[in-house]
């Protein structure tokens, strides 16, 4: 898994410390990747409050994904750390993840998965509740759609501008271009000939 210092503790810093900082980071990068799509149903909603609070229902999803991938990526970064066997087998890994990420985007699951995304509409009840609760659904929905790709981002890279920005480029194409599920498996073959390269430099 790329960017280890992501995941670890720096010298007189807490795990604690460095779970917050990692989440103010994910945040801004979920926001950043994830606003332009949401904007369409935010758009609709009429009110000075209801896109607000659709969009916390929504961020707070994203914000729970960021507590479980930051959790489960301090554990592999700690057993690298502790056995450098471990830590040896990261390019492979790498590899192996970009390519299940890639064979993610080639299924009818997926297919399924984005055509409840892009079909999200505004609530029907324009109530605050129901606008936060409507906010948190879509969150559910667009994680679901969009596992192959944070895959792709954590396995290559949260540090790498490169990485992030083709995954907010992969992200805006599939929930706002034509074709959609045309585009999602031109993805994935792309992220499968970046895992195959990968595993080819990995084993030269």
């Amino acid at each position: 898994m790329a960017g280890g210092l992501v995941w670890v503790s720096m010298p007189g810093d807490t795990w604690a410390g460095t779970g917050v900082r990692f989440m103010a980071m994910w945040l801004v990068m979920m926001v950043a990747m994830m606003l332009p799509p949401l904007l369409p149903m935010l758009v609709r909603l009429r009110g000075d409050q209801l896109p607000a609070l659709a969009g916390a229902g929504y961020f707070s999803v994203w914000a729970l994904v960021g507590a479980v991938v930051y959790v489960g990526g301090s554990a592999i970064a700690r057993a690298g750390l502790a056995w450098p066997a471990v830590a040896r087998l990261a390019p492979q890994a790498t590899g192996a993840a970009l390519l299940l990420a890639g064979a993610v985007q080639l299924t009818p699951w997926k297919a399924r998965q984005l055509a409840v995304c892009r079909a999200c509409r505004a609530p029907a009840n324009p109530g605050a509740l129901a606008t936060l609760a409507h906010g948190v659904r879509f969150g559910v929905s667009c994680s679901l759609c969009c596992v192959g790709l944070m895959a792709v981002l954590v396995a290559a890279g949260m540090m790498n501008v490169a990485v992030v920005a083709g995954v907010a480029l992969a992200v805006a194409l599939e929930r706002l271009g034509p074709r959609p599920a045309v585009l999602a498996r031109a993805i994935g073959v792309v992220v499968i000939a970046s895992g195959v390269v990968v595993l080819a430099r990995a084993v030269a």
